[in-house]
């Protein structure tokens, strides 16, 4: 029987059950609770390498975003929740008949298989549209999971763009990856998966009922939140643990503002706060940047996290790098943008501002892949924080749209987050997929063809 307040998807449309009151279950936690944690957690990062693409040899390879989800599946026992976007995991949407499908088929399939196993599986996902077929989500509401849509579009104007899986209140992935067959091999992509870590897991079930929530017919964000959705853990007050056998101060961030209960951080606030704490460093990976909106109309200039570079490198001489992703469908004027924050670097100034692109290869068969072959990472790290999210650096992705982040700050040697981060980060850099963003010929005609 499924929970009262679902949607269900039966013959690829929507229809409503009852509505009830939805209460926080077993992932509450007490927002008054000490922000310390005995949990010994253990992290590592999880990365989609497109097919076709390599390193050297001196790089040694993360855990697979496949292998981690397949793992989290297998080590469920009672609860899987799972924040999307959309769900594609079938190759249906293509028509491509692509062999590299097959990964995100075997997901779908022990997806589909856990509820016989008496593991409850949830999934918030945001209001599906014509572009996105329904077929995946038919199907898990068929073998028992729970399926409710977030109506983003009514609720703040945004879509639901985060990306995190929650298994048992202990375990938890958060990062770039949709649940979309691409995102396992033919697009690059970058989480972090958290194991036995339930005081960092429990709160992030926050924020996963706050969009359970939001799912049921008509629901309004509430002003304020109720305080069972507010969380002690903040840029303020992190939760200090104990991450991979090293000491930590570890929270989570939210967007946009109105889905942040009491004490929760928001995602904006989240990557000025690392901005402006940066010492030495700041290494920014992220798909699209842009000083604008994107999907306002009309479109406005939003310099908030642009400023803050700038600032970083200007007033405290912090070298500044950031590799934006390259693909077709970039927007236009993402690249003057670009050229400007580079244009700091100067011989008479002394700044330290670089900007690079990062193109993906392709061969004749994967371009004709739609909406693949592109870096989807959406971090940073400095010297001593790592922030993971699920977000693209533009204004509507933190004033609109749901999203969330993991930030860690965490010094020491052996393993930790930040320095798993900054590994990926020079591997890219370094890589002969990297092009400086000065070197136009070498992507003027790969990358930007969008227009504005």
């Amino acid at each position: 029987m499924e929970p009262h307040g679902t949607y269900r998807l039966p013959h690829g449309r929507l229809s409503l059950l009852i509505v009830t009151i939805v209460t926080i279950g077993h992932h509450s936690g007490d927002a008054n609770a000490a922000t310390s944690c005995g949990d010994t957690c253990r992290a590592v990062l999880a990365e989609s390498i497109p097919e076709g693409m390599t390193f050297g040899a001196e790089f040694a390879p993360n855990p697979t975003t496949f292998a981690t989800w397949m793992n989290m599946m297998a080590a469920a026992t009672r609860s899987l929740d799972i924040a999307s976007f959309y769900w594609t995991l079938t190759n249906e949407d293509t028509g491509t008949h692509e062999p590299s499908a097959a990964q995100g088929e075997q997901i779908l399939k022990e997806l589909m298989g856990l509820p016989q196993r008496g593991v409850a599986v949830r999934i918030a996902v945001s209001r599906p549209s014509k572009k996105f077929p329904l077929s995946d989500l038919e199907a898990l509401e068929r073998s028992g999971a729970a399926v409710r849509v977030v109506d983003m579009p009514r609720l703040t104007g945004g879509v639901l763009h985060t990306k995190f899986w929650l298994v048992d209140g202990a375990h938890f992935y958060v990062g770039s990856a949709n649940m979309d067959w691409r995102s396992l091999t033919q697009v690059k992509e970058l989480g972090a998966a958290v194991y036995n870590c339930s005081c960092l897991a429990e709160d992030l079930g926050k924020i996963f009922e706050a969009y359970w929530a939001l799912g049921v017919p008509g629901a309004t964000v509430p002003v304020p939140w109720p305080a069972n959705y507010s969380t002690a853990f903040n840029a303020e007050t992190p939760l200090a643990l104990t991450l991979n056998g090293t000491r930590a101060a570890v929270f989570l961030s939210s967007s946009p503002p109105p889905l942040c209960a009491a004490g929760r951080t928001a995602d904006l606030a989240a990557i000025i706060g690392v901005i402006d704490a940066a010492a030495k460093f700041i290494d920014v990976a992220v798909m699209s940047y842009l000083p604008t909106t994107e999907f306002s109309h009309p479109e406005r200039f939003w310099p908030a996290i642009d400023t803050r570079l700038r600032a970083a490198a200007f007033e405290r001489g912090v070298t500044v790098r950031l590799l934006a992703g390259c693909w077709r469908h970039s927007r236009a004027s993402m690249f003057p943008f670009l050229r400007s924050l580079a244009a700091l670097a100067d011989n008479r100034t002394g700044y330290t501002v670089e900007v690079r692109l990062f193109l993906v290869p392709s061969s004749a068969a994967q371009a004709r892949i739609p909406y693949a072959r592109v870096n989807h990472n959406k971090y940073m790290v400095t010297e001593n924080v790592a922030y993971i999210g699920t977000s693209n650096w533009s204004g509507d992705y933190f004033e609109r749209t749901a999203g969330s982040a993991l930030v860690v700050k965490q010094m020491g040697d052996g393993g930790t987050v930040t320095e798993q981060l900054r590994g990926v980060f020079e591997r890219d850099w370094s890589s002969r997929y990297s092009v400086d963003i000065g070197d136009t010929e070498r992507w003027v005609n790969v990358c930007g063809s969008r227009q504005p």
